[in-house]
């Protein structure tokens, strides 16, 4: 069994400007790194002992991680690809009242060329599977918590798949350094604690 909390990157740049990233590689900024700062202190005050930190090889995810890497005093993060945010084809860039104008509501938004959400939820898990492995095999045979920084949208779909579509409810928001903690036993996610259960 593995304690797994997955943590939404620190603000960048087009976050403050509500612009969608996606798989555009923005770096955080100074608002973003405070926001991993406070992230590592809280941390460290709910974790007893050693944690392994990974992440998105996207920078805004990969230097959150390492920020809270070493808050926790933990080696340095792994990286893993599939823990990206979702590619938004058409939509990256594009600011969120324009992105509705174009394309409708995100729940029902059809856009060109971005990645489907089952592809999007299977990368994820998939990323989220070899995470844990490799924790696991690093730390044996003690169960140490795993810290993984992803994105949003990403970790949405973990959400919608750990609640069976339950959560998050329509309108809830996952904001920059928001941390959702699951139980990961025999590869099945069980969440347990996140914002995204609040009520709107």
């Amino acid at each position: 069994m593995t304690i797994l909390t997955l943590v939404r990157h620190g603000e960048t740049d087009w976050n403050r400007e509500r612009r969608i990233q996606g798989s555009t590689d923005i770096p955080l900024n100074d608002i973003g790194r405070e926001q991993a700062r406070a992230v590592a202190v809280s941390l460290r005050e709910s974790i007893a002992g050693d944690a392994v930190v990974a992440s998105s090889d996207l920078s805004r995810a990969a230097e959150t991680a390492r920020i809270i890497a070493d808050g926790l005093g933990a080696a340095a993060p792994r990286t893993y690809p599939e823990l990206r945010e979702r590619g938004y084809g058409d939509a990256e860039g594009v600011g969120v009242e324009e992105f509705h104008a174009r394309w409708g509501e995100w729940a029902v938004a059809d856009v060109p060329n971005a990645e489907p959400w089952p592809v999007v939820r299977a990368r994820a898990l998939r990323g989220l599977e070899r995470a844990v492995r490799d924790a696991r095999a690093a730390t044996a045979p003690t169960a140490v918590p795993l810290i993984v920084v992803a994105h949003g949208a990403l970790i949405r779909e973990v959400i919608r798949h750990a609640t069976a579509e339950e959560f998050p409810l329509q309108g809830v928001r996952l904001a920059n350094g928001s941390a959702h903690t699951f139980v990961m036993e025999r590869e099945r996610l069980r969440l347990i604690d996140s914002p995204a259960l609040a009520p709107l």
